[in-house]
């Protein structure tokens, strides 16, 4: 095991010189997911006026206990007028605050007759109301560069009337399935044979992680086509991912088909699951580079590996510092386990208790077992030869999008 690399030198490698890559002007409609590429300043107060917070009257908060003469109506949308000495207004929720009123009392705790409203006596002065600029005031900073436009960002955005915002460019990703032995659903199986899993896998991963899958390809168990499929994959993607292939079989072919190519950069891990993963470069005609990773075929092998390597690559490609690493918090185990000379990653089911979080192993941890990854909140991380006693705490990798 001595030639096993350890995850923190092959992230090290995987990362070097990444750059991210360019922007693109997107409308705020199709901005949902993509990275803000430069910072955005508000040009607006948020709330642009002084506004209610609820349905009621607004009024002088000095002239509350007094019975008032409504002196005008404020719907929300219409422009209020100064309100009138020793008089309240009748407001509605988002409603302008006239000039001159200092609160809002609820309309449940006011009685109108008359065109007279009865105001009870504890008013106090800013009660139910909204102030401008509460939220946001002209020139702050709206969203750094580097954010992930998700719902909240997005009505943030849609709050100053922005319609265009600059993104980075999704990385293009080529996913290439190796094997003849793997087929496509709807494909009749013959012996011998299995379903292509581990594409719907990836591809949806690596959607949610930012990325573009460009290319779906089959690769034959063929040294000569690999090498055509890997040249071609190259030219038309930032990141190149292969499943299978990579280990010391025969029919393996993708490690000395990308070492021929261009440049492996690390091979072996010590992870468990995942030994097997290849990462390097291959050269384009223009002089730049692909990145490519090479996941194991086992399915877990490769649900593990798309969130410890393929998640912070495109992190790294779309500047985004929320994708980097997986956030990371600690458990108590309700199992016990035992590491070998490999790093450990058990998925578990996180459970949030009063006295703490709990992490449960599912029983069944052989990288075969894909269902143990539709429940899983998290990978627990047990270190190499470490015995893990029931009760312990222990470090917990959160499957976050």
């Amino acid at each position: 095991m001595a030639d096993l690399q350890p995850i923190e030198t092959a992230l090290e490698a995987l990362l070097a010189d990444v750059t991210p890559l360019d922007a693109e002007r997107v409308a705020l409609s199709d901005a949902a997911g993509r990275v803000l590429a430069e910072p955005v300043t508000a040009t607006l107060d948020v709330p642009p006026f002084d506004n209610s917070a609820m349905d009621g009257y607004a009024l002088r908060a000095m002239d509350a206990g007094k019975r008032l003469p409504v002196s005008q109506r404020i719907a929300a949308g219409s422009t209020a007028r100064p309100l009138a000495a020793g008089t309240c207004a009748r407001i509605f929720t988002g409603g302008q605050i006239p000039p001159g009123a200092d609160c809002v009392v609820m309309q449940e705790r006011v009685t109108e007759e008359n065109g007279e409203a009865l105001i009870p006596a504890d008013v106090p002065e800013g009660d139910n109301v909204r102030l401008q600029g509460r939220d946001v005031r002209q020139g702050d900073v709206l969203l750094t560069a580097g954010e992930r436009l998700e719902a909240a960002a997005l009505g943030h955005l849609a709050g100053q009337g922005i319609t265009e915002v600059n993104v980075r460019c999704r990385p293009r990703v080529a996913l290439l399935s190796t094997g003849d032995e793997i087929v496509d659903p709807g494909t009749p199986l013959q012996p011998g044979q299995l379903y292509n899993s581990n594409r719907p896998m990836l591809k949806r991963l690596l959607e949610t992680f930012g990325a573009e899958v460009v290319q779906l390809v089959s690769v034959p168990d063929d040294y000569a086509q690999t090498v055509a499929l890997l040249n071609h994959a190259a030219a038309e993607a930032d990141v190149v991912v292969s499943t299978g292939g990579v280990s010391v079989g025969e029919e393996d072919h993708v490690k000395a088909a990308l070492a021929s190519l261009g440049q492996l950069d690390m091979w072996k891990l010590a992870i468990r699951p995942g030994k097997p993963l290849a990462l390097g470069r291959l050269p384009r005609d223009d002089g730049s580079q692909a990145r490519f990773v090479g996941l194991p075929g086992n399915p877990v092998s490769g649900f593990v590996g798309a969130w410890l390597f393929l998640r912070p690559l495109m992190g790294a490609l779309l500047d985004c510092p929320a994708l980097a690493e997986l956030p990371c918090l600690t458990a108590t185990a309700t199992f016990a386990t035992e590491t070998g000379p490999r790093q450990h990653y058990m998925r578990v089911a996180l459970r949030f208790t009063p006295e703490g979080i709990e992490a449960d192993a599912f029983d069944d941890q052989n990288s075969a077992v894909l269902s143990s990854c539709i429940a899983a909140d998290a990978l627990a991380v047990i270190d190499p030869n470490r015995q893990l006693e029931k009760g312990s705490p222990v470090r917990c990798l959160w499957l976050a999008h």
